[in-house]
């Protein structure tokens, strides 16, 4: 159980490229990074309006002289400081985080970087080959994969009690976006603009993160190929899509269908995974993070609740509380965080021994999830044929 210890001798001295004061996810970003005091915020170009930015970044306690107008002004200013910055988290909108993350690399700094990575398998794989070139790690923020019962689902999985895997069903569907919303919300507004996005709205925003998910529970199989359609039921947002539609084929023979929509009207966040097998099911949801249906055919139905004796201890590793208590978003973010702050750590060190096993989601999860994207558009674009992946 975490109770607070840091994970390693000293907390990593770290700096932020946006998520300034009227960023929602920023906010989340500092309360993970800072909740063990495994990271110390020291730095931050937090706004594109550096005047902003500042005043911001000093009511977070952090030195002005820290606080800069941008993050190339970040980067090379720290470098020439003793006691400069060690990572930066980069949560600014999507079409700026391949330059932030190349630039940050070659600057010798470990990154934390929201989803998507970037745009293209290409610019993806760069940053991949960054990381092993500079000896730093970039880890990406697919948030609710911190959870405990994630990892639970992964080990009942390894251990055959599901059997061969048949189907895995994958959504993310809400309902906040049934309208253009984006004409009154700016933090909406730029997700639904391609300039800002790149090909995709719900494919990249939503759908990625049920399939690291799954991903995460069953990483032996891969998508072999897929087929994708896609709508843009607000005419408005066109080319970009409010929903989409991907079928799955893996390479043991399994099949996934994925839902990814932001106009299922009533639907609060609607992200879930079930994996099916050849004896049994699993089934979690996003809003119920606590609960892991467990359904063995001809059984009666199992609920597994998070911080119970009976679960794997992989599962119970990254508690904070005992059973009962719910934990959620900020928690799972946090057990993100411990992570990268380990890997970073050993990445420094060399110790491979450590990496060898140690799992968080990382640049080759962030590849994936964009060559995922990159295979749906052309899928749907193509008139929803069959694409190999």
């Amino acid at each position: 159980m975490i109770n607070g210890i840091k994970a390693l001798d000293r907390s990593l001295r770290w700096g932020m490229v946006g998520g300034g004061g009227t960023s929602q996810i920023g906010y989340i970003h500092r309360s993970a990074a800072t909740r063990d005091n495994n990271f110390t915020l020291l730095a931050g170009a937090f706004d594109i309006n550096a005047e902003r930015g500042r005043a911001f970044g000093t009511s977070l306690g952090i030195e002005a002289d820290r606080c800069y107008a941008d993050y190339e002004t970040l980067f090379a200013a720290e470098a020439a400081r003793a006691d400069g910055i060690e990572a930066v988290s980069i949560a600014t909108p999507n079409n700026t985080h391949f330059a932030i993350c190349r630039a940050a690399l070659n600057a010798g700094l470990h990154v934390v970087c929201e989803k998507p990575l970037c745009f293209t398998a290409a610019e993806a794989d760069e940053l991949e080959q960054l990381c092993a070139e500079k000896k730093k790690i970039i880890g990406v923020t697919y948030g609710y994969a911190g959870h405990q019962l994630i990892h639970q689902a992964r080990e009942m999985i390894a251990a055959g009690l599901l059997g061969e895997i048949r189907i895995i069903n994958m959504q993310f569907a809400h309902g906040f976006h049934n309208e253009a919303v984006e004409l009154q919300n700016e933090s909406t507004k730029w997700r639904v603009d391609p300039r800002f996005v790149g090909p995709s709205y719900v494919l990249g925003d939503l759908a990625t993160h049920p399939l690291f998910i799954a991903e995460t529970m069953v990483p032996h199989l891969q998508v072999k190929r897929l087929l994708c359609s896609r709508q843009s039921f607000v005419k408005t947002r066109a080319p970009l899509e409010d929903n989409a539609f991907v079928m799955m084929e893996y390479d043991n023979g399994a099949v996934g269908t994925m839902w990814a929509s932001a106009v299922n009207c009533g639907s609060m966040h609607g992200q879930k995974v079930r994996v099916i097998g050849e004896k049994a099911s699993l089934e979690w949801w996003d809003e119920q993070p606590n609960q892991l249906r467990y359904e063995v055919q001809g059984e009666p139905v199992q609920i597994l609740e998070r911080g119970m004796g009976y679960l794997h201890p992989s599962a119970l590793a990254d508690d904070r509380i005992g059973g009962g208590h719910p934990e959620g978003l900020f928690e799972a973010w946090s057990n993100l965080y411990r992570r990268f702050a380990l890997a970073m750590d050993a990445t420094d060190r060399s110790d491979q021994a450590f990496l060898k096993d140690f799992w968080y989601p990382g640049a080759h999860a962030g590849l994936m999830g964009v060559r995922w994207v990159e295979q749906c558009v052309k899928s749907a674009d193509a008139g929803s044929v069959w694409v190999t992946c």
